[in-house]
Order: structure tokens, then C-alpha cells, then sequence
């Protein structure tokens, strides 16, 4: 088994006085892409931003990186990802200098994350005039930018219309063939099949399965599960 980078020990976790998520266990490994699933107000969320640590996570472990003795670089991609009304390079290239990457680097680094997901010739826009794909592009070029090594994803393609959400997964294809580990929430059943080597899904705030993808979608599971798998539960 590859290397663990991240573990959840949570004792469950209510916001407004309404439990959102059971205790749960789980870990993520490297080179892993695990795929959460489930209804509206299942939980998907609040479990992925527990994951990164943008919610306060008791019994989150990041493990160092083998080898190296260091931390695994973390990033998110929103589902409505923020930018400033700037160039799209100069974003990018902001977000490098937020980072603490060497003057000397950022055109570099900001170009080549720009060519790697489709947008080069929309270096000079204005980023908040870009499409709803276009804007998950650039938000998938940051973390690229960034070297994420540990990427999270808020249902990324949530919204877009077919062709965009195909310009999106590609991109996501491309990290996960350099061995990118990511946690990704989605409600788009053949979009987890297509990205994901595992699958959680929850319910309720329980986590119900949690599987490899293929014994996910052949395999028996909860009923709550199955009925969601045939669509009679969103």
C-alpha cells in the first residue's frame, strides 16, 4: 500500500446545533483519489473542509512525505472559486508571491500552470469576466502553481454544461496520471467512476461505504447507498 498522508479520527461535528457529521475514521494515501458522494445535505462538504482543516479537525493527522521529512503541500479548489478583478496571470502570479515563491519564479511557474490547463491565451483577461470552466481551469492552475501535492475539490465541475465540465475532468485526469492524491466531492455518480480509485458515500452525515470504485459500483451495499446509486435519493 502507498504511503498514508492523511488520517481522520473525528468525534463528529454539529453547526447550529444540528450534527452534520458522525464520528468518522478514514485516511487518505498517496497517489489516492477518493470520491465522496451522497445526497444534498449529506455532509460531502463539511467532511472535505474538515479534511483540508479549514474546519477545526480534532484527531486530523498530516503525515510527512516519504522521504523528503516534510509536510504535503495542500490546496483547494471551491466550487465557486474566488479571484481578484486582476489579469489571470497576475492571480496566479500573486498567489505565488502569498506563497512565498521567488520573484524570480512566479512568470515561470504562473505561465507553465496556464499552459498545462488550456488557458495560456487568456493570460491578459480579466479573470472575473472568464466562464464557470474557465474559472475551475484557473483555480486548478493555481494548485498546480502551488505544487499541491494533497488536492481537495468541492464538487468542481457543479453547474457547468457538458463541454466545460469535460475541459475541467481532463484537467483532473492529467494531475491524477502525475500521481496527484485528491479528495473530491461530487454528486455526478459517472464523473467518480471516471476520476475517483475510491468511493465514501455518506448519508445523513454517516459514512455508509467506502470502497475501491469498482467494488462500489458491483458490489451489494446499504440500502441507503443503493437507492441514491438508481437515483431515487438527491
Amino acid at each position: 500500500m502507498s504511503a498514508l498522508l492523511l488520517e481522520l479520527n473525528h468525534p463528529g461535528l454539529s453547526l447550529g446545533g444540528r450534527q452534520v457529521l458522525a464520528p468518522c475514521q478514514l485516511s487518505v494515501h498517496a497517489g489516492e483519489r477518493l470520491a465522496l458522494i451522497g445526497a444534498n445535505g449529506a455532509g460531502k462538504t463539511s467532511l472535505l473542509r474538515l479534511l483540508h482543516g479549514l474546519l477545526p479537525a480534532e484527531g486530523r493527522v498530516l503525515h510527512p512525505l516519504p522521504g523528503l521529512g516534510r509536510l504535503p503541500r495542500q490546496a483547494m479548489v471551491f466550487q465557486q472559486p474566488f479571484f481578484l478583478r486582476l489579469s489571470v496571470q497576475r492571480n496566479l502570479r500573486l498567489a505565488l508571491w502569498l506563497a512565498g515563491v521567488p520573484a524570480e519564479e512566479r512568470a515561470e511557474r504562473a505561465q507553465a500552470a496556464l499552459q498545462r490547463v488550456g488557458l495560456q491565451t487568456l493570460a491578459g483577461r480579466d479573470a472575473c469576466t472568464l466562464s464557470g470552466g474557465q474559472r475551475q481551469r484557473l483555480a486548478l492552475a493555481r494548485a498546480w502553481a502551488l505544487q499541491a501535492e494533497l488536492l481537495f475539490l468541492d464538487e468542481p465541475t457543479a453547474h457547468l454544461d457538458p463541454g466545460a465540465r469535460r475541459e475541467v475532468e481532463r484537467v483532473i485526469e492529467g494531475f491524477a496520471a502525475e500521481d496527484l492524491s485528491m479528495v473530491m466531492s461530487t454528486h455526478n455518480l459517472g464523473q467518480a467512476k471516471r476520476l475517483a480509485t475510491r468511493v465514501l458515500y455518506l448519508h445523513e452525515g454517516q459514512v455508509l461505504a467506502d470502497a475501491p470504485v469498482a467494488q462500489f459500483f458491483g458490489a451489494p451495499l446499504p440500502a441507503a447507498a443503493d437507492q441514491f446509486l438508481r437515483g431515487e435519493m438527491f
